[in-house]
């Protein structure tokens, strides 16, 4: 199982929201280059980035943020996932190209899912299908709009388009540190062929021996490190990576 630790950008600095509240941004470090390296130090391999204020905008806004984490990620030898404001297919080439191993693709997947068909083609193993959910539903624009699609309904419009994986968030439990969703994460898991990585919620050493117990390959850890609920370290091991 990998666990990936989260770093969410606003306005340059490290954050974590509530249930996606941009308005509820609580600033954990001025420096995500240097948590970058923290999560490195503790023996990630992998690092979750979001770009906050680009998933509202609809366009990157944290792009010397990333470049810095990027930076890092070069010299401690880590993996960057990307997501958040990535809506064409040249921002995708460009972030690629800087160092991103893999791009994650929302609010794309709904509006415009030829772009995300195609970069999948065009990218193997490198795009991420992100399906965030509220009450079952999927939302878009940084989660300011609910659609009427399922989440399942998604997925499955996907199966076949060679996704690397699906970053499945259960947004009512983001930030909330209640519990990951494991029975929603599961129905997901088992709709489609694609790995899916469980987001949203996560709050004890308990949440991820459930996930894995339930055969989930991957895990976002987002305020529990931060809070100091999970120590990573321990976290990985557990995993078992």
């Amino acid at each position: 199982m990998i666990l990936y630790p989260a770093i969410d950008l606003k306005d340059g600095q490290c954050v974590r929201l509530l249930r996606g509240a941009m308005d509820k941004a609580t600033v954990f470090n001025p420096d995500p280059a240097d948590q970058a390296r923290r999560f490195a130090g503790a023996g990630a391999q992998w690092i979750h980035v979001v770009d906050l204020d680009g998933a509202f905008a609809g366009r990157p806004a944290n792009f010397l943020a990333v470049k810095n984490i990027l930076a890092v990620a070069k010299k401690a030898n880590f993996l960057v996932q990307l997501g958040g404001g990535i809506r064409d297919r040249g921002m995708i080439y460009n972030w690629l190209e800087q160092g991103v191993t893999r791009i994650v693709l929302g609010t794309a997947a709904v509006k415009n899912p030829d772009l995300v068909k195609e970069a999948c083609r065009e990218f193997p193993g490198r795009i991420v299908l992100g399906i965030d959910s509220h009450s079952g539903k999927v939302a878009v624009e940084g989660w300011a709009e609910t659609t009427d699609m399922t989440a399942l309904d998604l997925a499955r419009r996907f199966a076949d388009a060679g996704a690397a994986a699906i970053v499945y968030t259960d947004i009512e439990r983001d930030g909330a540190l209640e519990g990951v969703n494991v029975e929603a994460t599961s129905e997901l898991a088992g709709a489609v062929s694609i790995d899916v990585i469980a987001s949203g919620g996560i709050a004890s050493l308990d949440d991820i021996a459930a996930l894995k117990s339930a055969g989930i390959p991957g895990a976002i850890l987002g305020r529990s490190l931060y809070d100091g609920r999970v120590d990573l370290a321990s976290a990985l091991a557990l995993a078992g990576r």
